[in-house]
């Protein structure tokens, strides 16, 4: 009992890094955050398949090449996604934020592998990563 009294600020700063590292992972959905490489790689060797969650009009202003466009209120029903449910998934979107969310509706429909490419297309630019417009 001394030892808590007497390193309670030990204790406190331990609880504070703790729900530090855990914060990012829940305002995500529980996905695994990538970054931009990350996801090259993923793409690369393992044939991840891109879906970008954004409306139709930010998908045609500039996606991930080869990504597929699965606006996030159509996500439950499409057929774009992949039938191979152990592939992993890549979502993406114009920031990150709808990609979280995202992945919850993905990984409730089966899916594993499901990751969130960190910033979004905006990260994917930063980058500097190829962009390819739709017409």
């Amino acid at each position: 009992m001394n030892f808590l009294l007497d390193n309670w600020i030990w204790l406190l700063t331990a609880a504070a890094s703790g729900g530090a590292l855990l914060l990012p992972m829940l305002g995500k959905g529980g996905a695994n955050a990538i970054s931009p490489a990350e996801a090259v790689q993923m793409i690369n060797r393992e044939k991840a398949v891109v879906i970008d969650v954004c409306e139709s009009a930010e998908f045609s202003a500039g996606h991930v090449i080869g990504a597929r466009s699965v606006p996030l209120a159509t996500l439950e029903g499409s057929k774009s996604l992949p039938t191979n449910k152990t592939l992993p998934v890549v979502l993406v979107c114009a920031s990150g934020a709808r990609a979280g969310r995202a992945a919850a509706t993905v990984r409730k429909l089966g899916h594993q592998h499901v990751h969130v490419l960190q910033g979004g297309m905006a990260g994917w630019r930063a980058a500097g990563l190829p962009v390819e417009k739709s017409a």
